[in-house]
C-alpha cells in the first residue's frame, strides 16, 4: 500500500499536474499550427514557386524527396518556437513585477536573536 500512497502523493504534486496540462495545451496547439501552416500558409506559397511548372514541394531524385513537406514542418516548429519564447516572457516579466511589489521577507525569530547577539557584540 505504501507504493500507491507515494504515487498518489508524485502525481498530485503542483508540478506534475501542471506539466500534464502543458502537454495537452501543446499537443492541441501543435495540430492548430500545423493545420495553419499546411491549409493557410503552404498553398500561396506553392502557387508561387510552382508558376505552372508542377509540384515544387516534390524533388525526385531516384526516391521522392519532399521539400515543401520539411519547410511545412520547419515553419511549425518555429512557429511554437517563437510562442513558447513569448509565453516564457511573459511569465517572467509577471514573475519579476509580482517579486518587485512583494514587501521583504521579516526576519526569522533566529535572524533576529542572531542580530541582537551581533549589535551587543558590537558595544
Amino acid at each position: 500500500m505504501g507504493f500507491v500512497k507515494e504515487f498518489k502523493e508524485f502525481a498530485m504534486k503542483g508540478s506534475v499536474v501542471d506539466l500534464a496540462v502543458g502537454v495537452v495545451i501543446g499537443a492541441a496547439f501543435g495540430k492548430i499550427v500545423t493545420a495553419l501552416v499546411s491549409d493557410i500558409v503552404m498553398p500561396p506559397i506553392s502557387l508561387l514557386m510552382s508558376k505552372g511548372q508542377g509540384d515544387w514541394r516534390t524533388i525526385t531524385v531516384g526516391p521522392n524527396i519532399k521539400l515543401g513537406d520539411f519547410a511545412g514542418t520547419i515553419l511549425d516548429f518555429l512557429i511554437v518556437a517563437i510562442a513558447i519564447f513569448l509565453v516564457v516572457k511573459l511569465i517572467s516579466a509577471v514573475k519579476k513585477k509580482d517579486e518587485a511589489a512583494a514587501p521583504p521577507a521579516e526576519p526569522s525569530s533566529t535572524d533576529k536573536l542572531l542580530m541582537e547577539i551581533r549589535d551587543s557584540l558590537k558595544k
